[in-house]
């Protein structure tokens, strides 16, 4: 029986070539589309989720308050002494470590050196992780201080191969290290990822300040796993109270987050996880069955529309003893085939374009061919599609009744089953209207982001780390830079403009209100010609300068920390930093230093040369981009040969910060314009199925002298009246939809007229010439063989 179901549903395939190949192709394009984006979340969903045990693995958050005690903000550092405090408090605490570094460090072999990235950390991250190892014993890999735990692309990368224990390697030029483990690469969705791990107690002897444990210092997270999830909250009652305990100017509350959970749900409000890029990923869910849905509407639209061809077969095969259980069976295996068909045609798809989707968003996303939840869930889209697409034509077709199909009293225009369609076609549009709208509303708010103010010149302004020879040179390096004319300015600082991360509280200054000692502000260490090279806008007073001695124990304010200080007239102001008693110089305006999404904090810039660990040029428009980098280089490497030259521009990374949304603003593009494709692409069938239905109508208005134009109004007007019905139910839902996606921004962009406008005209104008194509073929038929239709 199977069989033979299995070769009339072939048959009829191949009998209607032109439906079969717009379903296949709308039902592959929709499940491929589905499967890219499901990979996507998957990916998403996925980060930090891959080693074993990552369920127990919890950050130490802290919760900022007031005086009052009032939550002000979350930090993700929480005071540089809490690792002790916990493991003392907390007995179901397995395992405490703090991390630090994250940045590009120099290693070598002894013939070659390279720029790769470095973390720090204690040894119980071993047991909190639980990296594979490849070699080496993780108990005992970070004991010693000289230790070090590679990665195999590190391994490989130095000593090709992975077979490298007790061998020694060069770090920062300068101390030897002994590899004591290697271990398996990360995946791409990893936020903590490295390529060499040092112990702790190495940097301990490299920088002598990590030594100096101080709570009301923020400066690196802290790592813990736990023996029970589910005695979480027990925990978070016993170390809520460890900071305040112990810190008389700074209110905090600490408690621990799901590392697991960090990524999606980065967003705090009060102190509580308010979402964050979680929202995106249910966004994409949608946007990923929306357009399978769209494929299978498709589907039972052009099922149905050819209900006329199929009825007479029905009537007489359900005259010769067939029931319409087998006629159901027949038409779902149908469906099946060509779900099938659509299928392999999807992966293959899938396939050859994930690189290019991977490229396009800058991840790495791989099928697992081996892993058999992969072949499940491939398995249930074939099921649920086939269902979904084929169920209703399948009911509909086997309940016609024979006496009336076989006198050819079948359903026309007025019947339940052309208004479902219609009904389809209009859901299909409305989604459309709606992916434009979103799609718009996406790239409007990203633009009005990109191009708010970032409050000093990124333009030309390039950044280069301060190591090796440079950090003793920075003066020669200076002077032989200018000299080549490759930079109009030079200015050495403890960190990027781009990402200014070091939190204090306690600042004192004159007339300071009860409470205002818990204000977090931000602080950038840096040096002469601040303001020169970075381009930011004084307000007020001058930048550090060699011709005023006491300017070495002076400090600029930007706007927002003048206005939470309440002072009048900053300049010459006496303020108190860390027990040392400074004065105001200057007043800049805010820039983005952090997100390009939130308003601007305090901050704070004091004078310190010591703490140059990073070069700030401006670089000289005379001269071409290439030109600078390579007079720059020339300069950089004959003062520090043994390190790579690492020069980056500043608007670059500033862009880096718009990544989120970009992910966004792409995958609405291309997505929804495939929505739109698949939806055209079932329009097109409608309007073919219904000129066929019609030919001898329209042969007969010809002859009666009825125009082409007029025949092409007649059968485009009944279709694209659908798309302004889907176009008053989609812009209104598209309005509150994306209204509430942009509450999420404190600097927002609004909903324009031009952008519905623009949505409802371009669908119109899609659907129109989806249309009038087939409308036209229709209309310029020769009415003589039309009358002789049938």
């Amino acid at each position: 029986m199977f069989r033979l179901n299995l070769k009339i549903a072939l048959r009829n395939l191949w009998r209607n070539k032109t439906s079969s190949v717009i379903n296949i192709i709308g039902l592959a394009t929709g499940l491929a589309s589905c499967l890219l984006l499901l990979l996507y979340v998957n990916y998403e969903w996925n980060f930090n989720r891959q080693s074993k045990g990552a369920d127990k693995v919890y950050q130490v958050l802290i919760n900022f308050q007031d005086a009052s005690g009032k939550i002000t903000s979350t930090g993700g550092q929480p005071g540089n002494i809490i690792h002790a405090a916990i493991r003392e408090r907390a007995p179901e605490i397995d395992a405490v470590a703090r991390i630090t570094g994250g940045g590009q460090t120099l290693i070598a072999n002894g013939r070659t050196s390279f720029k790769r990235v470095s973390i720090f950390a204690d040894p119980e991250i071993l047991k909190i992780f639980n990296y594979e190892f490849v070699a080496g014993n993780p108990t005992i890999a970070l004991d010693a201080p000289n230790s070090v735990v590679v990665t195999e692309q590190t391994a490989k990368l130095l000593f090709g191969g992975v077979n490298v224990l007790n061998k020694s390697i060069k770090y920062d030029n300068d101390r030897d290290l002994k590899i004591t483990g290697v271990i398996k690469d990360f995946p791409a969705n990893t936020s903590i990822k490295f390529d060499y791990l040092l112990p702790w107690s190495f940097l301990e002897s490299i920088n002598g300040n990590v030594k100096i444990w101080n709570w009301s210092d923020f400066s690196w997270p802290v790592m813990v796993k736990v023996n029970d999830p589910s005695k979480v909250d027990l925990i978070n009652g016993k170390i809520k109270g460890l900071f305040n305990e112990r810190t008389p100017d700074t209110r905090g509350e600490n408690f621990l987050f799901p590392f697991t959970k960090t990524h999606l749900y980065s967003k705090f409000v009060n102190g509580k996880s308010a979402g964050g890029d979680i929202e995106k990923i249910y966004l994409f869910i949608g946007l990923a069955f929306g357009i399978l849905l769209i494929a299978c509407i498709n589907f039972m639209n052009m099922a149905t529309a050819k209900s006329e061809r199929r009825a007479k077969e029905v009537g007489i095969r359900k005259t010769i003893g067939a029931t319409r259980a087998s006629l159901i069976i027949q038409f779902l295996t149908e469906a099946m085939v060509l779900t099938i068909g659509s299928v392999l045609l999807a992966i293959t798809t899938v396939e050859l374009t994930l690189p290019m989707f991977n490229n396009l968003l800058g991840i790495e996303i791989s099928i697992d061919y081996g892993n058999i939840w992969y072949w499940l869930v491939i398995f249930g889209v074939v099921l649920v599609t086939g269902l979904l697409s084929g169920l209703y034509p399948a009911l509909f077709l086997s309940a016609f009744n024979p006496v009336q199909t076989l006198k050819r009293k079948t359903a026309r225009a007025k019947s339940v089953p052309v208004n479902l369609r219609q009904v389809l076609v209009v859901g299909q549009f409305c989604f459309a209207i709606m992916l434009i709208i979103a799609t718009l509303v996406i790239y409007k708010q990203i633009s009005f982001i990109k191009n708010r103010p970032i409050g000093y010149n990124a333009n030309l302004l390039a950044e280069m780390p301060q190591e090796g020879e440079l950090s003793r040179k920075f003066e020669v390096f200076k002077s032989q830079v200018l000299k080549t004319g490759a930079v109009t300015a030079v200015n050495q600082a403890a960190g990027s403009l781009s990402s200014v991360s070091n939190w204090f509280s306690g600042f004192e200054w004159p007339n300071r209100a009860p409470g205002q000692e818990d204000i977090v502000f931000n602080r950038l260490e840096t040096a002469y010609d601040f303001v020169k090279t970075s381009g930011v806008e004084l307000v007020a007073g001058r930048d550090f300068s060699k011709d005023f001695a006491s300017d070495m124990e002076g400090v600029l304010l930007s706007s927002s920390a003048v206005k939470v200080m309440n002072l009048q007239n900053p300049v010459g102001t006496r303020v108190r930093l860390n027990g040392k008693d400074l004065h105001v110089i200057g007043v800049f305006k805010d820039f983005i230093w952090e997100s390009p999404y939130q308003p601007a904090k305090p901050l704070v810039i004091n004078f310190n040369r010591d703490k140059g660990y990073r070069i700030n040029m401006r670089l000289n428009p005379a001269n071409s981009l290439s030109r600078n980098v390579e007079l720059i280089s020339a300069v950089a490497k004959r003062l520090n040969p043994a390190y790579p030259v690492d020069i980056r521009f500043v608007d670059h990374l500033y862009a880096q910060k718009l990544q989120s949304e970009k992910i966004l603003g792409i995958l609405a593009n291309l997505f929804g314009g495939i929505a739109i494709l698949i939806s055209c692409m079932g329009l097109y069938g409608l309007v073919a199925y219904s000129a066929e239905q019609r030919t001898k109508e329209f042969g007969v208005r010809r002859v009666l002298g009825a125009s082409v134009s007029n025949i092409m109004r007649l059968l485009s007007f009944s279709f694209l009246k659908m798309v302004f019905v889907a176009a008053c139910i989609g812009v209104p839902l598209a309005y509150y939809l994306m209204n509430r996606w942009l509450t999420n921004f404190e600097f927002r962009t609004s909903i324009s007229l031009t952008v519905i406008l623009i949505s409802i005209i371009g669908t119109a104008v899609v659907a129109f010439l989806t249309v009038s194509f087939q409308a036209y073929k229709a209309a310029k038929a020769n009415p003589v063989e039309a009358l002789k239709y049938e």
